[in-house]
């Protein structure tokens, strides 16, 4: 299995003015992310707003974004669905245009029991053969993913990981430690990543990599070093950016402050909307206060 890396960048899906795919601008961007520090991007996840996006446009991008980056960095397809069946053809399509994994969302809306998860990925997992990467987010799935069952899917052999959004440090710290050797553990959440690495976790799964990108891999290096002194510093002197990154639904203050540094991603598509004028000055104020990374 191709190596993923550490600071992977969630990658908002950049829009034109009439509200389609730019899909030229999301080769941009994805080549822009990891000139700017992230080893690779995932391509359609939350932060790419995957409910409004249609497979057609999200095949489109998977290859667009392999082409683009090349061997650069990896390419991982968001594929998830509270549907296992439309999960697992997507994810089988999304392999054969060759990505390096796939993240798959816990299913939404359907409030699966814990054997219905457990069931639902290794269906996935086993009916297409790609490197998957289980992502709990109860915040908006509402149900849960239980460290006792991503231990049980971490023995299927191509489950490699899990970005956790949970922000359950214990729940976390469980997976960490009981789930078999080689198992990845990313942060979902960029105010958890600290803690997850210094419990065992391997990186984070990030959308503040947009604009601060050397920094927070500046932040893992030296965690990965044991200078655990300078990247305390660093994560604490990011939050306050990524606090407003999160102020409302994300990816709204993100595609915001893209916009607002010169790389134009679009409005977000309905039923998001951009930040009100209140919201607005927040994240303007704050982004004032940082050194942005990506190259525009």
């Amino acid at each position: 299995m191709k190596e993923l890396g550490r600071l992977i960048t969630a990658m908002v899906t950049p829009f034109d003015d009439k509200g389609r795919v730019d899909y030229a601008q999301a080769k941009k961007l994805a080549n822009a992310l990891i000139d700017s520090g992230s080893d690779g991007v995932v391509v359609v996840g939350t932060t790419g707003e995957s409910p409004t996006i249609t497979w057609d446009e999200e095949y489109h991008l998977f290859q667009d974004i392999r082409e683009a980056i090349g061997h650069r960095g990896s390419v991982i397809a968001g594929t998830g669905s509270n549907s296992t069946e439309e999960a697992l053809d997507a994810t089988k399509k999304a392999a054969k245009i060759g990505v390096d994994a796939c993240l798959l969302v816990v299913p939404y809306y359907n409030k699966p029991s814990q054997e219905g998860l457990y069931q639902h990925f290794k269906t996935i997992a086993d009916g297409s053969g790609v490197p998957c990467i289980l992502y709990n987010v109860p915040s908006r799935t509402v149900t849960n993913l239980a460290s006792e069952t991503v231990v049980r899917l971490s023995k299927v052999d191509n489950i490699i990981g899990i970005k956790e959004a949970s922000a359950n440090l214990g729940q976390i710290a469980d997976i960490i430690n009981r789930s078999r050797k080689g198992f990845i553990v990313w942060s979902g959440n960029d105010n958890d990543t600290f803690p997850i690495m210094a419990l065992g976790g391997y990186g984070v799964i990030s959308v503040a990599s947009h604009l601060v990108g050397k920094q927070i891999k500046a932040m893992i290096d030296s965690m990965v070093r044991g200078d655990i002194a300078k990247a305390a510093k660093i994560h604490i002197d990011l939050l306050p950016l990524v606090d407003s990154l999160f102020i409302v639904s994300s990816p709204c203050p993100l595609k915001y402050a893209l916009n607002q540094i010169g790389f134009k991603v679009g409005k977000p598509r309905l039923p998001l909307v951009e930040p009100d004028e209140k919201t607005a000055t927040i994240i303007r104020d704050t982004l004032k206060r940082y050194k942005i990374d990506l190259p525009l």
